[in-house]
């Protein structure tokens, strides 16, 4: 979803229609006092500021879901293509369904990618909001623990900057708790022995990689 689209999700427009109907009820509610009637002006602002505050978290969650992908039963989340260059050592191209392409130099026996996965609970999902994900980093990983703890690590992020991330967010503030099921990281490697081209795929059970065919053929 580009960020020119981002209003334009289910809880963007929620969020802007109940911060416009706050703050004219917010007005409303002013003009009451003016005309010395403070009962309205009590009722108007203070549903008005409910409203307010319910449209700044509508758009708050629009914002933090801005760079995740919803996620059908399973989705092709990226295509790895490997190249060994050396003992341990090894070059990955990561294609993104969007055509994005990033190269990476790794150190490893086995490439290793994790994401974030977002889980919504029914009612979110009747506004609009289902299971997303976003592909977090890529690395390399040692088959030996020996060599994990000494060895050369390389580990680069494939998600992209965000002003608000909803994963941290859920973390950090229990009002989202009625509307996540469930946030999770996931993660998937697998050997590099040879070229490869490698589709990375992600269900709502997790990360899994499967090898297409050699990308020498």
């Amino acid at each position: 979803m580009a960020f020119s689209q981002l209003w334009l999700s289910s809880f963007g427009l929620v969020g802007v229609a109940f911060a416009v109907l706050g703050a004219l009820l917010i007005l409303s509610g002013v003009a009451a006092l003016i005309r010395l009637r403070p009962f309205r002006f009590v009722w108007r602002t203070l549903f008005g500021l409910l409203l307010l505050a319910l449209g700044m978290a509508a758009g708050l969650i629009a914002v933090g879901t801005h760079g995740y992908t919803a996620l059908t039963r399973e989705d092709v989340a990226a295509t790895l293509l490997v190249q060994p260059t050396g003992p341990q050592r090894f070059n990955a191209t990561v294609r993104f369904p969007d055509l994005r392409e990033v190269k990476f130099e790794l150190a490893g026996d086995e490439v290793y990618v994790d994401a974030q996965i977002l889980k919504w609970k029914p009612i979110a999902n009747v506004l609009g909001l289902h299971t997303a994900y976003e592909l977090d980093r890529i690395a390399g990983r040692y088959r030996s623990v020996e060599h994990e703890r000494a060895a050369a690590r390389t580990v680069f992020p494939l998600s992209r900057d965000k002003p608000i991330d909803l994963f941290d967010l859920r973390k950090r503030f229990s009002f989202l708790a009625p509307l996540l099921d469930a946030e999770y990281g996931s993660a998937s490697y697998v050997a590099v022995t040879r070229p490869a081209e490698i589709e990375l795929r992600v269900s709502t059970t997790g990360l899994l990689m499967r090898e297409v065919k050699p990308a020498n053929q």
